[in-house]
């Protein structure tokens, strides 16, 4: 394997990208959980190059940013190089060769918008032209219908030319082999071809694919290598082309995922974030969507209709049209339908939040249940307790929220009210309706409620010549008199 400590990589990301009519920088849109421009990254890093380079322009205040946080992600330096105007590819690569002013060993160039390139097909072009010791290697591709791109002219293994479509003779318009804008090249030979560049042209634009005639008229030898997936070196210029990658990105994660010993039963409704890792024997139901950081542990089943960003998700638990976010799911939970997990959210080991619940904030202890219709938020339950159904965490006193504490063991009627601050101790229990204001001791049972009054005939009188006036007089009506008994 060639030695990668005398390699440099850039990647270009400089240009308008106008195509995509977006306020955003083209190579910051995402597919699969992350930036055009941070696949590019994440692929060029996987080299482990000596300097990694990302050439900047265009929105470069949005782009350099963008730079910054994919080096924390890698934990690695990558160096930013300012095109300060946009005059073509070769004034881009000698951008990103300026903060590297001592190095002349190996130079790749690759695109910020070519977020499919895996690393293993820079290392081929790597190893090829470190093997063939050439001064440019072009990474070529094979299409069944190669219109619009250059072709690759060769004589034997090496490369005479590449012929951009407009100047190709007939013979060469049938070449199949064409140019995917990927090269290695020697720095050296690089730097001295670079100052020989001009814009005579009908874009008036300095191009990288310049050098290789300059290499070649200086005795040099030009090679490429065919990548084995054309789809990998599919640019992304608008929205169309966008969604076109981030189907054939997705493709390759959902195959990951079932090569990895989990069920995917739709692929073509499931979409995994690059970022997320999925266990074995993991069953994952149809339009279901995996985000950012979440993790799904072995046995555990998701979905249908179900979104998850930043969760985990523990061994053998059930999670079933849910949206959740920045929270915890214990080994074995049951967990839905129809429940709104909100950030810091941790659910125990075998709990349950059933239909209709929604939890913020809440740490909800071990074989504790929150079954039905239930806001629960910054909140404390212990173990084994049970929320009756519609029962309301208040938190909030339209200033600051507030904590409730409840213990473990507990059992709380329907419709109860936690008037936050306030601790409910073990074993505890409340009536239904009832509204808890105050601590209520370990072993209690709270209510709030008076006797039950009934006022009777109150709707007749108040409420005449409506429907339940007219039913509530037939009901007494109907009723048997003591002469009838």
């Amino acid at each position: 394997m060639a030695d990668t400590t005398d390699l440099a990589i850039l990647v270009l990301a400089a240009g308008a990208g106008t195509r995509m009519k977006s306020a955003k920088q083209k190579t910051l849109h995402e597919i699969g959980g992350r930036s055009l421009l941070g696949h590019s990254l994440h692929a060029a890093a996987g080299l482990n190059p000596a300097h990694l380079v990302a050439v900047v322009g265009h929105q470069r205040e949005q782009v350099a940013p963008a730079v910054e946080a994919i080096a924390a992600e890698l934990d690695r330096e990558v160096l930013v190089a300012v095109q300060e105007e946009q005059n073509g590819t070769g004034d881009a690569v000698a951008a990103g060769l300026a903060p590297l002013p001592d190095f002349n060993g190996t130079v790749i160039v690759t695109n910020g918008d070519v977020p499919l390139l895996r690393p293993e097909t820079i290392q081929s072009l790597f190893e090829a032209h470190v093997a063939e010791s050439n001064a440019v290697t072009v990474l070529s591709m094979s299409l069944d219908d190669p219109t619009g791109y250059g072709r690759i002219v060769r004589d034997g293994s090496a490369v005479t030319a590449i012929v951009e479509q407009k100047d190709a003779a007939p013979e060469q318009l049938a070449i199949t082999e064409v140019n995917s804008g990927v090269f290695a090249f020697d720095g050296a030979i690089l730097r001295d071809a670079l100052g020989q560049l001009n814009s005579d042209n009908a874009q008036g634009e300095l191009y990288i694919t310049d050098v290789l005639s300059i290499a070649r008229d200086a005795g040099h030898r030009v090679g490429a290598v065919v990548a084995p997936d054309p789809s990998e070196l599919a640019g992304v210029n608008d929205r169309v082309q966008l969604a076109a990658a981030g189907r054939a990105l997705n493709e390759r994660v959902v195959e990951a995922a079932m090569r990895g010993g989990a069920t995917v039963v739709d692929p073509a409704t499931t979409w995994i974030g690059v970022n997320v890792t999925i266990g074995s024997d993991v069953i994952i139901h149809p339009n279901t969507q995996l985000w950012g950081a979440t993790s799904i542990a072995d046995g555990a089943e998701v979905g249908p209709d179900t979104t998850l960003t930043n969760m985990q998700v523990g061994a053998n638990a059930h999670v079933i049209r849910v949206h959740g976010f920045d929270s915890v799911i214990g080994r074995g939970a049951n967990i839905g339908p129809y429940t709104y997990i909100r950030p810091g959210t941790v659910v125990g080991e075998e709990g349950k939040l059933g239909g209709f619940v929604e939890a913020k904030n809440a740490q909800i202890g071990r074989g504790t249940k929150v079954p039905h219709l239930t806001y629960i938020g910054d909140a404390t339950v212990g173990e084994y307790s049970n929320i009756g159904a519609s029962s309301v965490f208040v938190n909030y006193d339209g200033v600051n929220k507030h904590h409730t504490t409840i213990g473990s063991h507990v059992r709380t009627g329907s419709d109860t009210m936690f008037i936050a601050p306030v601790t409910v101790g073990d074993g505890a229990y409340s009536g239904a309706g009832t509204v808890i204001k105050d601590d209520v001791p370990a072993g209690a049972l709270v209510v709030s409620g008076g006797k039950q009054r009934n006022i009777e005939g109150w709707v007749e009188r108040k409420r005449p010549g409506t429907a339940a006036a007219d039913a509530a007089a037939a009901a007494r009506d109907a009723q048997p008199t003591n002469d009838d008994k």
